[in-house]
């Protein structure tokens, strides 16, 4: 029984020393410290993906105004188009007008 007694004394003495060898204060705060490290890093993750989300968004608006850009363009080639066959149709009617009116007093003169 001695042995049994002294076995587990030396037991609960070896789980005494190495509680009082092994501090957990400077773990945690290194646990504590990896938690904050995690939580910036997260954030800064957050804030990341937001920024390509918006860089994203910024290129198809970049590219829709080229677009935009593109049909105004086209859109003023055909405004050019429609106002030099306006002003030949023009150019037409006063040359036929001209004509008229000479006729007319060529023949009133008569």
């Amino acid at each position: 029984m001695n042995k049994a007694i002294f076995v587990k004394l030396a037991a609960a003495a070896a789980v005494v020393g190495l509680a009082g060898c092994t501090d957990l204060k400077p773990l945690q705060a290194e646990v504590d410290a990896l938690k904050t490290q995690v939580g910036t890093l997260q954030s800064n993750v957050a804030a990341h993906m937001a920024d390509k989300t918006a860089e994203n968004a910024a290129a198809k608006a970049s590219s829709e105004a080229a677009a935009a850009s593109s049909a105004a363009a086209a859109a003023q080639s055909t405004a050019n188009q429609a106002l030099a066959a306006a002003q030949a149709a023009q150019s037409g009617v006063d040359a036929t007008n001209e004509k008229i009116d000479r006729m007319f007093k060529k023949s009133v003169s008569k």
